[in-house]
């Protein structure tokens, strides 16, 4: 009788199969989800930087592979639970690293506030609390059927009531500090001097520098007058302020446009001009032709 009337429980209640079927497809979307977000950043950009690059590739990976572990173990019970349990720790641990990168810098990259960012960190606490549920939730009397001989569908109450409790303090406390991290991300980074642009030859081709030998670009969307590209865009992309400089001998015309703020940006042949944080020595050029911030980026050509 009182097994009975558990199974019922089990199959009625808010923890019944239908619930652990929609937990399920909940956390593998959102963790898919995930992975769809951080592949459009790696694919626009995020590819060119030194480490962080690659760690977006495998966040990719193990994102998609777990949301198809999840969708694919159905009713295999203790399957179901380690994939969610794993889901759990993945978005938890992705979390973990976009606040590190924001507060600290991660691997010599210092995030900044961006919509995908703040959309991909509240995806993470949203898996971590389904997944976590998902790997706690009880199951119906006869998921025994489906778990290895000796091996408990069951988690003792006091276990699950313990884990649930420490789960959702780690969801709020998530959420919370994404919050912090948010409000204080997005700090301008300084601005590149243009004192002494000059040419090089980078990758074969003859592009303008600045002073230091990093590669300069210009924003397709720009026009000759007006920069297009403010917040997030000018931390990833610092505008060229400074005197209207140029070295020896370098053709085109060089002049300023005035900047929201007052700043002064140069311009080479009319087009404002960047650096790119992903260029970390003199002689690359990783932003060149990215469609990144809502437009293609190009190295400055120079003509001789």
């Amino acid at each position: 009788m009182t097994a009975a009337v558990h199974a019922g429980k089990d199959c009625a209640g808010p923890s019944g199969p239908s619930w652990r079927a929609v937990l399920r497809v909940a956390g593998a979307g959102l963790l898919i989800a995930s992975g769809a977000i951080h592949l459009d950043l790696y694919l626009t950009g995020y590819r060119t930087i030194p480490v962080i690059g690659w760690l977006f590739l495998l966040q990719v990976i193990a994102a998609f592979g777990l949301g198809l572990a999840l969708l694919a173990t159905g009713r295999l019970v203790i399957a179901s639970r380690l994939a969610a349990a794993a889901g759990a720790l993945f978005a938890l641990a992705t979390l973990g690293g976009y606040l590190l990168s924001v507060w600290t810098g991660l691997f010599g990259f210092t995030e900044v506030r961006t919509t995908a960012g703040i959309i991909a960190g509240v995806i993470d606490v949203a898996a971590f609390a389904v997944l976590a549920g998902l790997a706690l939730a009880p199951v119906q009397a006869d998921g025994a059927a489906a778990t290895p001989a000796g091996f408990p569908a069951r988690i003792f109450p006091a276990i699950t009531r313990t884990a649930a409790t420490t789960a959702a303090a780690l969801a709020v406390a998530a959420l919370a500090l994404l919050g912090v991290a948010v409000a204080g991300a997005g700090s301008p980074a300084p601005a590149a001097t243009g004192t002494g642009l000059k040419s090089a030859t980078i990758g074969g081709a003859m592009v303008l520098t600045n002073a230091r030998g990093f590669t300069l670009y210009f924003f397709a969307p720009d026009t000759p007058a007006t920069s297009r590209c403010y917040g997030s865009c000018a931390v990833y992309w610092p505008p060229v302020t400074g005197a209207a400089a140029a070295g020896p001998g370098l053709p085109g015309r060089v002049g300023a446009i005035t900047r929201t703020g007052g700043s002064r940006q140069l311009t080479y042949n009319g087009h404002p001009l960047y650096t790119y944080i992903g260029d970390s020595a003199p002689g690359q050029a990783r932003g060149n032709n990215l469609n990144l911030n809502g437009g293609l980026w190009h190295e400055v050509r120079v003509s001789r």
